[in-house]
């Protein structure tokens, strides 16, 4: 009979504590893909960051390779890391993206989890951008509504905790025929000006609470500093890097 030797047990020992010092340290690569700029940065295993937000425009046209080459370079920028979260401006089922309002028509059907992992060779998940933006926000708690104002209008709704998944407010009818995006998305911004754009803003706060009867609104997005009305109790304004440290959200159970 052969006796194992006794520094076995040592390599035993020792490997668990390397499997542990590994999960303690997993690094999360984190991206928001938006209309007007990609983003990225990486998160510790509490979601706290560990590098500065990388940023590029989104390329024009939107493309799916031009935008996921973006995502690439900023990658090769942002160190080493374990595993992938990401937002995308649109309805995503199981790492598909299955509408890009946004982006280029080429993103419809693809599944972006897949291409990424076959790129970077690191376990992706992919979701909406503003689900990702709320998961960051949430107190979980009662009736949480998110709602992100920058090239679009996004949207995220949270049931004591529990999303919602593709909303998609923002496709919906808000007033004078139009939808909630084309009141209040930076084409609109831009058109007619920031008082104009308070006023619907706060007549879409109004028409939001009587749907959902939320406990909270959070409004983020790049357009959310434009925001000049006085909000009621309890709707807050967040800050727009949500939209990164969500996606340490993903990977928790």
């Amino acid at each position: 009979m052969t006796t194992l030797p006794k520094n076995k047990k040592i390599t035993l020992y020792n490997l668990g504590e390397t499997l542990m010092e590994v999960t303690e340290n997993i690094r999360t690569l984190s991206v928001d893909i938006g209309g007007s700029g990609v983003k990225l940065m990486v998160l510790d295993k509490s979601g706290n960051p560990l590098t500065e937000k990388l940023r590029v425009e989104t390329p024009q046209p939107a493309s799916r390779k031009l935008v996921i080459d973006a995502i690439l370079e900023l990658a090769k920028m942002a160190g080493e890391f374990e595993r992938i979260s990401v937002g995308f401006p649109g309805v995503v089922q199981n790492g598909v993206t299955n509408t890009a309002v946004n982006l280029d028509s080429d993103w419809v059907g693809f599944d972006l989890a897949t291409a990424l992992f076959e790129f970077l060779k690191k376990p992706v998940k992919v979701v909406n951008d503003a689900d990702m933006q709320g998961l960051a926000a949430i107190a979980g708690e009662g009736v949480e509504l998110v709602v992100t104002l920058g090239t679009g209008f996004g949207s995220a709704l949270f049931v004591n905790g529990k999303l919602v998944p593709n909303l998609e407010m923002g496709h919906h009818r808000f007033r004078k025929g139009d939808t909630y995006e084309e009141q209040l998305g930076r084409t609109a911004l831009k058109k007619v000006g920031d008082e104009k754009w308070n006023k619907r803003l706060k007549k879409a706060i109004d028409s939001l609470q009587s749907l959902f009867n939320y406990d909270y609104l959070y409004i983020g997005g790049g357009e959310a500093k434009k925001i000049d009305i006085e909000l009621p109790s309890n709707v807050k304004v967040i800050p727009n890097i949500f939209g990164l440290l969500g996606g340490i959200a993903l990977w928790q159970d």
